[in-house]
């Protein structure tokens, strides 16, 4: 991986068995964020890899999901510009405007709206997803919001179309440590 790594994360699943460890890392256009998750559910054994490439202001550019899960080979990849998302090439409207990705099978992705609270003037983030619903593969809104309150380190977290609520914790370098009943982790942080 080019760049400087920044910090690395190394979660467990807690509703199955699986792990992700992320590493995220300044480059010249902004953040990479570099995964690789593995975990087993109905459909077998996932070996997934994944890259997420942000701007300077913690927006998405696009990312690359590859690997394997049970017999399938997974081969992805997602491209924003201007809000415009495209799949494998097709354009998705239905996620317009969205400024970050989900990956629905890590919690790397809730960095970036994270990072985006911690640097804002006020503590509430409201804003728009392009949610990629694996095993699915398919690209769905989700309108989230981050609610930091008086501290950075329990931020509320809310989804819109699911209703989904909860309290992550998470680590000043942005990343989620605890995704109640989902995940339980923890960053180690680059010295320079």
């Amino acid at each position: 991986m080019t760049g400087q790594t920044i910090a690395t994360a190394h979660w467990r699943a807690l509703d199955r068995d699986g792990d992700d460890k992320c590493r995220l890392a300044r480059v010249d256009h902004g953040w990479l964020l570099v995964g690789h998750a593995r975990f087993r559910d109905d459909d077998g054994f996932a070996a997934l890899d994944y890259v997420v490439r942000c701007d300077f202001e913690w927006h998405t550019l696009g990312a690359d999901v590859a690997g394997r899960h049970g017999e399938r080979d997974i081969s992805l990849r997602l491209e924003c510009n201007g809000g415009q998302w495209l799949l494998n090439e097709v354009d998705q409207p239905q996620v317009s405007g969205a400024k970050d990705v989900d990956l629905s099978f890590s919690p790397a992705t809730n960095l970036m709206p994270l990072r985006r609270v911690m640097a804002a003037p006020t503590s509430v983030l409201k804003t728009r997803a392009a949610w990629l619903l694996y095993p699915d593969c398919d690209l769905r809104r989700l309108d989230q919001t981050y609610d930091a309150g008086s501290s950075v380190e329990l931020v509320s977290y809310t989804a819109t179309q699911t209703g989904y609520a909860t309290q992550l914790c998470v680590d000043h370098s942005g990343f989620v440590t605890l995704y109640p009943g989902m995940w339980e982790g923890e960053v180690t942080h680059e010295t320079t």
